[in-house]
């Protein structure tokens, strides 16, 4: 894994990293209900439109399932992570409506090494995805950890 892109020392507290954009199809919503969170406002149109959601709407833990792909394709499978042990919050700003464009960005808030591992360090992100109108609709913050490529004698 040292050959790694992101390693705990390629962070760097207040750096952003962007996650890319991702388009959220009808079909996917539905699938993704279907399997996961089978409530009306998500398996169909018209009940979507009929809740407070204002259409056929993803769960926001389909929301929270695409950053997770976005986060692992912009730069978690080119690191030495090591996974985290939990997510600090989540938070669901507003819903996200078949046809919407989902932009994301990560930010640095904090690093630090790991106190009894010595080629462990935490790096403690906040994540936040916006649509297509720059409006927030996902934010969370959660720390991961990462090999070090550096362990001190």
């Amino acid at each position: 894994m040292s050959d790694r892109k992101w390693a705990f020392e390629d962070f760097v507290e207040g750096a952003s990293i962007s996650l890319g954009s991702k388009t959220v199809t009808a079909e996917e919503i539905i699938e993704f209900a279907s399997e996961f969170d089978a409530q009306p406002m998500h398996l169909d149109e018209e009940a979507g439109k009929a809740s407070i959601l204002g259409g056929l709407a993803a769960s926001g833990w389909h929301t929270c399932c695409i950053f997770m792909r976005m986060m692992c394709d912009a730069f978690l499978l080119d690191s030495t992570s090591q996974g985290a042990p939990g997510v600090e919050y989540v938070r669901w700003k507003k819903p996200v409506l078949a046809g919407d464009t989902l932009t994301g960005k990560s930010t640095v808030v904090a690093m630090r090494a790991s106190a009894s591992r010595p080629g462990l360090g935490f790096v403690t992100c906040r994540h936040e995805l916006t649509n297509q109108r720059g409006e927030v609709v996902l934010e969370l913050e959660n720390t991961g950890m990462f090999l070090k490529r550096k362990v001190a004698a």
